[in-house]
């Protein structure tokens, strides 16, 4: 165990030296952005060492994985995000230990979420997924709605109990003409993010940006990144 909390230590520490390096190029407070550390098929007694190394926000994508991990370790002080596809059958699980979804992409999704989240008196954070590959399905790959669909689903999530609307998300397309191409991406996110505040001014949220290209969304003004092998290593699927 001590071999595994020196190896995360000095890989948090040569993360967060990338964040701290990229907030200084960008002009900005290394205070500004959050790291959130994405656990995903990892064990809870790695999520145990992150929580003694300092971290604070976690994220998994698969509901199967999270919900026991996030059980075995409800006595940490955690923010739990999701940020993969949610289905609708997954919901009440979900907001049972999230903090935050942030792959909101449908209206379907918030009813369910606004159902599960007043059920169980809790209220939860909500970012847009926004798709910058999506074509005439109005979907990315990987999820999310196209941009001529934020104000609308903003709206709905705004308006339903027991959610709020914090902001958008998005990861960079590997199709469409952002592929290749991160900091147009993200740059095109905090445009929509400014868009979005008109209305809703409390969204200031913006996750974006990965183990890859972290810098590139710091350089945009991301406040969130989202980063998992670079802290946790590479590791195969499980199942």
């Amino acid at each position: 165990m001590t071999d595994r909390k020196d190896e995360l230590a000095a890989n948090l520490a040569k993360v967060e030296r990338r964040i701290a390096d990229a907030c200084a190029a960008a002009g900005r407070a290394r205070e500004e952005v959050t790291l959130i550390v994405v656990t995903k098929t990892y064990p809870a007694s790695d999520v145990r060492i992150l929580a003694e190394l300092g971290v604070r926000h976690v994220a998994e994508n698969r509901d199967q994985d999270a919900a026991p991990k996030a059980e075995a370790c409800s006595d940490l002080p955690l923010t739990w995000h999701f940020v993969g596809q949610l289905q609708t059958n997954k919901v009440r699980s979900v907001v049972g230990y999230a903090d935050f979804v942030q792959s909101v992409d449908r209206s379907k999704l918030v009813t369910a979420l606004s159902k599960e989240a007043v059920r169980a008196g809790r209220e939860l954070g909500c970012l847009l997924q926004v798709a910058l590959d999506a074509g005439e399905s109005a979907r990315g790959e990987r999820g999310g709605v196209a941009p001529d669909g934020i104000a609308e689903l903003a709206d709905l999530v705004a308006g339903a109990p027991g959610l709020r609307l914090d902001g958008l998300m998005t990861v960079a397309p590997l199709t469409g003409e952002y592929a290749g191409r991160e900091l147009a991406a993200f740059e095109r996110v905090m445009v929509l993010s400014t868009d979005l505040r008109r209305t809703h001014r409390a969204a200031t949220m913006v996750s974006a940006g990965m183990s890859t290209d972290l810098e590139q969304a710091v350089t945009a003004g991301a406040t969130h990144v989202r980063v998992g092998s670079a802290v946790l290593g590479v590791r195969p699927r499980l199942g």
